[in-house]
Order: C-alpha cells, then structure tokens, then sequence
C-alpha cells in the first residue's frame, strides 16, 4: 500500500471554503461527539481510496454486550424477525429512517440536536447527522463494523447529507439511515460510497430501484469517512437551533424563493467566518 500523510486529507477543510463555514456553524456544540467525529473526518478520493477500504477501520466491533441495554432493546426490536445479516441491517435502517415521524410538525424553537443515540431515538430525530450516529451505533451492536460517511455535493449550497457504511460479506457497504436506502449494483453485490462516487449509473440505479430523495449524482460529488466506535466515551451534549441554521432551515420552509443559494456569503469568504456562535 502506498503511504500517504492522512493529515493532508483530515479535516473539515476538505471540500471548498464554504463548506469549511458550514460545518464551522455546525448545529452541534464544539467538543460534543458530532464535531469531534466531523474534526476526523478523512476525505475519500484516490488516493485515499485504498488505505480507507483496508486498514482504517476495525472489521471487528467488539462492543461489550450489556453496556447499552437500552440500546441493544432498540436493536432486538429493529431486527426481530429478520432471517439474515442483511434483513437486520435492512431492519436497522428503517427503524432509523421512521425516527422523522417523531417529531412531525415540530417548530424550529422546539428543535434539539445531539445526545446519546437513546436520547435522540426517545426524542425523534430528522438530522441525518444523528440518525447516521444511530444507525452505525445499532449497526455495531448488533455485530456489523459501521462507520459514518459525509457526503457533500460540491456544486450546491448546503447540500450536504450523512448515511453509513456497514462491513459484511468481507466489504463495506453503503446505507443510507435516513431513507433506508441500501446500496448495490444490479446484481445485488454490495457498493461502497467510492464504487458510487466512480459510477454515476449505479447511483441511477440505486435512485430507481428506491425512490431515496438524496440518492443523487451530486451527493456524491464530495466525501469523507470517520471512525465512531460505540464502546468508547464522547461528549454527548443537547443542544438548540443555532442562528445560522435557522437562518437555512426558515429559507428551506420557504421553498427557496429565488433558488438554493449560499445565503451568508460562504461562497465569497476566504478567512475565518464571523458568523459562528458558540
């Protein structure tokens, strides 16, 4: 394998200046579990694509079973029933895509991101951001190597999305925890998040055989890959809509009247960007 400095590819500062604002802006408090995971971030792009898909991540959970028990109840009841590895990882994609329904008509001032994956299951969640953590939490814990995966499509504003791959039948494989989309080529071998980034028809085809609303060419324009591992210790802290996000979502429940577009100048920001507020 050829050795690369992973320095140069981690990061939040991956993707474009306007990207680097956005996560700066990130809903969840500095220091909690989401940014620390954003901060690890590892960009996936050729060449990085190898040492990724080999020896970044543990194919291994070894998750201590009985020290989330509420979690593992959530699991037992997302997988029951379920004949094969892949019915329960189907199984645990659509408890996590059904959390949405939680919090169905909550206003923006009501609206909490963050916490431990039984928090945010108790609570509902629609930030892919935490149903991604969710879905590779249960994932684990039900004996799949997970990790969560950021994708980005670099030609939008704000068009950012996380899902998960999972590790089975000796590859990584890309679900989307959201909208329980599960990736494969047409003759159901599983496709990981770079088999998607290089084959634009397979995302095609993922999109027609689904219907998933972010299963799109230009989703996977960007990404990058990070390690969350539920048996270790993170910094699990609520918190509340901050003004730059709201900013957002008020305009997306708008329609986007005059187009999607980067409403704060990110695009057009070089330095350090003084909207953020900790």
């Amino acid at each position: 394998m050829k050795k690369i400095h992973l320095s140069k590819y981690t990061g939040i500062n991956q993707f474009s200046p306007a990207y680097q604002i956005m996560l700066e802006n990130d809903l969840h408090v500095p220091d909690s579990v989401d940014r620390v995971l954003m901060a690890r971030m590892v960009r996936l792009c050729q060449e990085t694509a190898e040492y990724l898909y080999t020896a970044y991540s543990p194919i291994e959970t070894k998750y201590q079973k009985g020290s989330k028990p509420e979690l593992e109840r959530y699991v037992n009841d997302a997988i029951a029933g379920c004949k094969s590895g892949e019915d329960q990882i189907r199984g645990i994609a659509s408890f996590c895509s059904r959390l949405s329904a939680k919090i169905e008509g909550q206003s923006l001032d009501d609206m909490l991101v963050g916490g431990t994956e039984e928090e945010i299951i108790q609570r509902g969640s629609d930030m892919c951001t935490d149903v991604a953590r969710i879905g590779c939490a249960m994932c684990q814990i039900a004996g799949f190597p997970s990790r969560i995966v950021y994708l980005f499509d670099t030609e939008q504003a704000y068009s950012g999305h996380v899902i998960i791959e999972v590790f089975r039948d000796s590859t990584w494989g890309t679900v989307d925890t959201s909208t329980s989309v599960i990736y494969h080529y047409p003759d159901g071998k599983l496709a990981t998040t770079w088999d998607l980034m290089k084959d634009p028809h397979l995302i095609d085809f993922n999109r027609e055989a689904s219907g998933g609303f972010y299963t799109t060419v230009g989703q996977f324009r960007g990404s990058a890959i990070s390690n969350y591992f539920v048996r270790e210790k993170y910094s699990y802290t609520v918190s509340k809509i901050n003004d730059y996000y709201r900013s957002i979502l008020e305009m997306s429940e708008k329609g986007w009247l005059g187009g999607l577009r980067w409403l704060h100048g990110e695009d057009r920001t070089t330095g350090h960007n003084s909207f953020i507020q900790h």
